[in-house]
């Protein structure tokens, strides 16, 4: 996968928008941040639950590692473009915006 295949299926879900934290495009539903992006490092980061994340770190750790300290403690999981496919990361895409998404959005 690539930076524009992340940045397309993000902005594929309902009510998802870009714009910009730390000076990295973020991903946001009603500006809750749902995923962001590392162009030059060639990854993104989904907003899990630790649940969500052990499953997925389990399931293919090539793909997926928790972000170091804290915040990956909480969830927030690294995704290797390089390794990725487009199912998983339509997957985790998905998780992480229901994560971050208000109810109506959900419908």
């Amino acid at each position: 996968m690539t930076v524009d295949d992340f940045r397309r299926l993000a902005l594929a879900l309902p009510e998802a928008t870009e714009a910009a934290h730390m000076a990295h495009p973020d991903f946001r539903v009603r500006n809750k941040i749902f995923a962001t992006l590392w162009p030059k490092e060639g990854r993104g980061v989904v907003m899990l639950t630790p649940q969500q994340q052990r499953v997925v770190v389990e399931l293919k750790p090539a793909v997926f590692a928790p972000v170091p300290g804290g915040w990956g403690r909480r969830g927030s999981t690294n995704v290797s473009l390089r390794a990725a496919d487009e199912m998983s990361l339509t997957s985790v895409l998905l998780m992480a915006w229901r994560n971050k998404a208000p109810a109506s959005s959900k419908k």
